[in-house]
This record gives C-alpha cells, sequence and structure tokens, in this order.
C-alpha cells in the first residue's frame, strides 16, 4: 500500500533534507522513508515485542510445584 503524504517544512528542515538529497544522491522520498523508518525502530514500532514475566526464574529453592500440589493450597484463604 503507497501512501501520499505532503508535509509543511520549517526552513531549517528544508535545509536538512536539501543536504541530505545531495549528500546521499537519494530522492526527497528516500529521505523522508529512511527517517520515519528509523524514527519507527527507534520507538520499537513495527517490532514483535517479547512479554517479559518480571522475576521469571529468578528464584532458586523452595518447593517448585506450588501450582499444582493440593497440600499447599490448602490453607489458601483461611
Amino acid at each position: 500500500m503507497k501512501a501520499t503524504v505532503q508535509a509543511r517544512l520549517d526552513e531549517e528542515s528544508q535545509a536538512a533534507l536539501k543536504h541530505l538529497t545531495r549528500q546521499l544522491g537519494w530522492s526527497p522520498s528516500q529521505v523522508v522513508r529512511e527517517g520515519l523508518r528509523l524514527m519507527a525502530q527507534q520507538h520499537g514500532i513495527g517490532q514483535k515485542r517479547k512479554r517479559k514475566i518480571i522475576g521469571l526464574g529468578q528464584f532458586e529453592g523452595g518447593p517448585a510445584d506450588l501450582a499444582t500440589n493440593r497440600k499447599y493450597l490448602d490453607d489458601l484463604g483461611q
């Protein structure tokens, strides 16, 4: 899917775009696309994030079967 975008640039942004197109030999569209890609990457957009459970695997010792062994749940809520 392609989208056409129009943007109003201030003088500083216009100068940066002009400089980058000359320096890189890219079209203005290529510069904008690469800028968007870098911003999205920096902010984690479009990436699948691994959900992390805080503390998972951090503890040693103690009974390993608390959730499945009835004897540990007998007094729960009493």
